[in-house]
């Protein structure tokens, strides 16, 4: 495997292809090692540090303007965005029932605080500041070259590859589920709302269950017979070099500018 700097214009991880509308030059020569830390940094200090409301909206304009420059599609993004934002619709019509503080409205004779509505908001301004930072930079990464930088990184081998084949295979069991999916609307399946249909939901599951038992163990062999006994060994080696370097001042400079803004 060659993952040196002039081959980072791999397929991005779980093939969303649709994610970026071309080749983003410069991100992608960038070493994924540098990416990977500038992600976990901005967030553990959006997630831990960040309270105020203007570092959190600055946190989603960091977040938004990092989308802008990476050239990802932006209905493609609002598509990976929208499960998310379905909780936080829940936390809205939750948190201002259980969260204590002062009434700002009453509805249907149930208190809803204020403290709740603030509580709901910074959540969702985080998740979201977070899930478009992470888009830019680990959603173009091939699987391949993440668990290369995982290893590097010194990262557990067993961590590693439960996340690389989860990510590999996430793919490959969605896409069974739909071949079985397909199957039963050719038999003449239409879900109602009788036990008819929970029975075939639970066959559904239980042979996508079963059916993803047998590829595990047909993988193992496969595997088992290119020779791998536990780890990936490492042929080729990421190497920082001066295009690194505005990525990564320009990185610090903004999770400073995040700290500062919260603190002032």
């Amino acid at each position: 495997m060659d993952h040196s700097h002039d081959h980072h214009h791999a397929p991005p991880i779980l093939g969303h292809s649709s994610l970026v509308t071309r080749p983003t030059c410069y991100l992608c020569s960038v070493d994924p090692r540098a990416r990977l830390l500038v992600a976990v940094a901005f967030s553990v200090v959006v997630a831990v540090l960040l309270k105020s409301p203007t570092a959190l909206w600055l946190a989603l304009a960091v977040g938004i303007v990092a989308v802008a420059m990476a050239r990802l599609r932006p209905m493609a993004v609002l598509k990976r965005l929208v499960p998310f934002n379905l909780l936080v619709l829940v936390l809205f019509l939750v948190l201002p029932l259980t969260k204590d503080g002062q009434p700002l409205v009453t509805l249907l004779g149930f208190d809803l605080t204020g403290e709740g509505f603030l509580q709901a908001g910074r959540i969702a301004l985080k998740g979201n500041a977070i899930l478009l930072t992470l888009m830019v930079m680990l959603g173009t990464l091939d699987v391949g070259i993440l668990g290369h930088t995982l290893s590097h990184l010194r990262v557990p081998d067993k961590l590693t590859h439960l996340l690389v084949f989860t990510v590999r295979y996430l793919d490959v069991l969605h896409r069974e589920y739909l071949r079985l999916a397909a199957a039963m609307k050719t038999r003449g399946f239409r879900p109602r709302l009788n036990r008819h249909t929970l029975a075939t939901y639970g066959y559904l599951v239980g042979m996508l269950l079963v059916r993803s038992f047998d590829r595990a163990e047909r993988i193992v062999a496969a595997m088992k017979c290119r020779g791998f006994r536990g780890r990936f060994y490492l042929l080729d080696h990421f190497s920082f070099s001066r295009r690194d370097v505005p990525f990564c001042v320009v990185s610090i400079v903004t999770l400073l500018a995040l700290i500062v803004v919260q603190y002032t």
